[in-house]
């Protein structure tokens, strides 16, 4: 079997166009990543999965949403269960910690039921990024809290919950999106704060939950460590604090290359990522900028090439890191979490 392409990749509909089947049948990309555009029903979610993981002749093929609860959120509403943003585990954690951490446990558990059930196997959440005072409202909520302790807490918690579920959480965005003032998705953003104060505050949570297989990067350039270039594309950042002053040693997966933060044509701004020490291109397709093209996607494929011995390991030690456990009952744990938090963030059932 050929080695997979170090990209994840997106599609246009409900399901494949006969020349992304070909595609992705003749690149083997490593994942997909699915997005509203994507999803209308269970069964038609379920047959969208089934049919990429027979295309590319990997049953264990990655799928891959962002289902964190709150605005951003994929499958949503009458047929599944919404769930609240980071920010209402935050508060319960303040006033009562034991709670805070019930929470976050039963959510990643929740979340990891929903998406089994369609062939959903990796989630990127959760948000360990931390917000400054006038930060661009993009992480806003999605954030658990200001403090590194309660986000670092309540990040492993979810996780906990979505390793017994049977989903790789991907933890994001290393190291750390929380102060930039623009929206990365827009331009890029920059950020000056001293390297020991990121040490100090920003940078905690990714360091205390380093042993976590997956993460995101951060399009962002962090000027006092790397002012040539944003954290994706920094050898300095991805080597240099990520690698060794995180001590993270799992797969790094670039953010959305397509995002306006980076410059140059689909293939270049692959091939940087990679070259820079993100184990995986992450290619959504999903802004006016770069719409779903099979062409342009297939350039990108052949610029990724295939996953790097590295990458290979770092997936394995992933899959291997899962502990999924059954007797999970979904209605006793909406109701167990609904006991645990605060008036107005309740599940809202499907």
């Amino acid at each position: 079997m050929s080695i997979p392409k170090a990209l994840i990749v997106s599609c246009a509909g409900k399901s494949l166009s006969q020349d992304e089947r070909r595609l992705f049948g003749a690149a083997n990309p490593f994942g997909l990543i699915l997005f509203s555009r994507n999803i209308d029903n269970p069964t038609q979610v379920k047959a969208l999965t089934d049919e990429f993981r027979a295309c590319v002749g990997r049953m264990d093929a990655p799928v891959f949403i962002d289902q964190e609860g709150g605005r951003v959120a994929r499958m949503r509403h009458p047929h599944w269960e919404e769930f609240p943003a980071a920010a209402a585990l935050g508060e319960l954690y303040q006033i009562d910690p034991v709670r805070g951490i019930a929470a976050g446990k039963l959510l990643g558990r929740m979340l990891a039921a929903q998406l089994l059930q369609v062939g959903i196997t990796v989630d990127c959440t959760p948000v360990l990024d931390i917000p400054v005072a006038d930060a661009n409202g993009v992480i806003g909520d999605r954030a658990f809290a200001k403090d590194p302790r309660i986000v670092t807490a309540l990040g492993r918690a979810v996780c906990d919950g979505l390793r017994v579920g049977g989903v790789l959480p991907v933890m994001k965005h290393i190291p750390g999106h929380g102060r930039a003032m623009v929206d990365s998705h827009e331009e890029l953003p920059t950020v000056g704060a001293a390297p020991d104060l990121l040490a100090d505050t920003d940078f905690v949570p990714f360091e205390k939950l380093a042993d976590i297989p997956l993460a995101m990067t951060a399009h962002i350039v962090y000027s006092e460590i790397d002012p040539a270039h944003c954290a994706t594309m920094s050898t300095k950042v991805i080597e240099g604090v990520i690698r060794q002053q995180l001590g993270f040693e799992g797969l790094l997966i670039s953010d959305d290359v397509c995002m306006n933060a980076l410059q140059g044509s689909l293939p270049q701004r692959t091939r940087r990522v990679l070259d820079a020490g993100c184990d995986v291109a992450l290619v959504c397709q999903n802004s006016a900028s770069f719409p779903p093209d099979t062409k342009v996607l297939q350039e990108a494929l052949e610029a990724a090439g295939p996953l790097s011995e590295a990458a290979q390991r770092r997936w394995k030690a992933a899959c291997d890191w899962l502990r999924p456990m059954g007797l999970f009952d979904p209605k006793l744990a909406r109701a167990e979490f609904n006991q645990l938090i605060p008036e107005g963030g309740l599940v809202k059932s499907a």
